[in-house]
């Protein structure tokens, strides 16, 4: 007997101000600018004939306003889930990332060169993050076996999610775009995960701004 796959459509949010100022917004509650509200209806028209069945969001409001547009398209009501949210990143959150390197300049090297355990004083390490994210990602895919799923997420979840999925290491230098409002299919079947597309951003009108820092 053949498996039926459970696919999951990962999109990051549609863009802000501070992506745009390349400041760190981690969970400071941004909204979505104008350039991001239409690139959250074009994933949303994008995703209309994909067959999804269920909507899940982070509770953040650049990911809601994602998710609600996606899923006036779709016609399904999102789900917030505060495990979908972006990274913690402590003392960062609100600087840009020259302001983070010049007022921290030690901690900014673990950053930069992905130091798992580093949680920038009281924020969270990779590590922790990937526990949060690959919990929830399985707990999903549980939930709707055999189906097509969109969620909703931030950049420094869709980092977690590749190596997730790829099984690579979490302090190995970042080989993949993460675009705002970029569509991402996952699969999965008895456990065993794979990428099928990535970082598509062929629906968008204008390029879109990659997660940062690569």
């Amino acid at each position: 007997m053949v498996e039926i796959p459970t696919r999951i459509c990962l999109v990051r949010h549609g863009e802000t101000e501070w992506n745009a100022a390349r400041r760190i917004q981690g969970q400071i509650d941004i909204g979505l600018n104008a350039a991001g509200q239409a690139q959250a209806r074009a994933a949303g028209r994008c995703l209309r004939t994909a067959g999804i069945t269920a909507l899940y969001s982070s509770d953040l409001q650049r990911a809601w306003a994602t998710a609600q547009a996606i899923g006036a398209a779709l016609g399904l009501v999102p789900q917030s889930s505060p495990a979908l949210r972006e990274r913690c990143y402590g003392v960062f959150e609100g600087l840009t990332y020259d302001e983070a390197k010049q007022r921290h300049p030690a901690g900014y090297a673990a950053f930069e060169g992905r130091n798992a355990d580093y949680d920038f004083e009281n924020g969270e390490s990779l590590r922790a993050l990937f526990a949060r994210v690959a919990g929830k990602l399985a707990e999903i895919a549980a939930a709707h076996p055999g189906s097509n799923v969109v969620v909703v997420v931030h950049g420094g979840v869709l980092d977690i999610v590749n190596r997730f999925v790829r099984g690579n290491p979490l302090e190995m230098p970042r080989d993949f775009l993460i675009p705002n409002a970029g569509i991402n299919w996952i699969s999965t079947v008895n456990g065993r995960w794979t990428v099928e597309t990535w970082g598509e951003t062929a629906h968008l009108a204008d390029a879109a701004l990659d997660e940062l820092p690569s």
